[in-house]
């Protein structure tokens, strides 16, 4: 396991990639934790800067105690989406395969937990 704190940029309605990723970090028991977007103005400002967008989950890897990522973002060209990239430190709105490749890559879960 890693020693980084993984930080859920999320907001407190409904979404389809907020549930995909709940799922995934759930079904490997990975602990995180969730900052509503809709909730904390500095948050929201963070993920439209980091992505462009009001972009739900933004997963994020981050030194222990902090909510930004520990190295520095791959950057996006301007208006791309950021779906399913992965930017290093930085996951948004990924479906299950990605998240669960994100995460392990990153040390959150190890290849002989990972199922099909």
């Amino acid at each position: 396991m890693t020693a980084k704190d993984l930080i859920m940029y999320s907001r407190s309605t409904g979404c389809p990639f907020v549930s995909i990723a709940k799922r995934v970090l759930e079904q490997y028991a990975v602990p995180y934790h969730e900052i509503f977007i809709d909730k904390d103005p500095e948050a929201r400002q963070r993920v439209l800067d980091w992505t462009g967008f009001l972009s739900v989950p933004t997963m994020i890897i981050a030194n222990p105690g902090e909510e930004l990522p520990f190295t520095s973002i791959a950057p996006l060209a301007k208006g791309a989406s950021p779906r399913g990239i992965d930017r290093g430190p930085m996951l948004t709105e990924g479906n299950t395969n990605e998240v669960t490749q994100w995460l392990k890559k990153n040390g959150f879960i190890q290849d002989d937990e990972i199922t099909s």
